[in-house]
């Protein structure tokens, strides 16, 4: 799957938005999408560093509109935690050099704002 196919939406709640100061994101994913799948699609999406993907799927309720009764649709919710201090890593090569790698994160997700 595309990661444009796996997050549908951001979910902004009051709850969520007092996450955010934390690093905590919510999104409305693909149901058949796995954490993995989730953790980088965020990544490649927002250009952030993922460190924990929390899912839970949501049930439909029952919803009833006159005389007609039915079901709201299932959903899938992820809760992503990014890192909002990346850091450089370093470590040793052969002959052991020391090599620093450094990549650029964002330590917040700019669509939410």
């Amino acid at each position: 799957m595309k990661p444009e196919d796996i997050i549908i939406k951001p979910i902004i709640t009051e709850k969520s938005n007092n996450n955010i100061q934390m690093g905590r994101y919510t999104f409305k994913v693909n149901p058949a999408a796995t954490k993995i799948q989730i953790a980088h699609a965020v990544e490649m999406l927002f250009d952030v560093k993922v460190k924990k993907v929390n899912t839970m799927n949501v049930r439909g309720k029952k919803k009833r509109v006159r005389a007609q009764a039915g079901m709201t649709s299932n959903w899938k919710k992820a809760m992503v935690q990014i890192d909002t201090n990346p850091t450089e890593k370093t470590y040793l090569t052969k002959g052991a050099k020391s090599v620093k790698e450094n990549r650029k994160y964002k330590d917040s997700i700019e669509a939410f704002m």
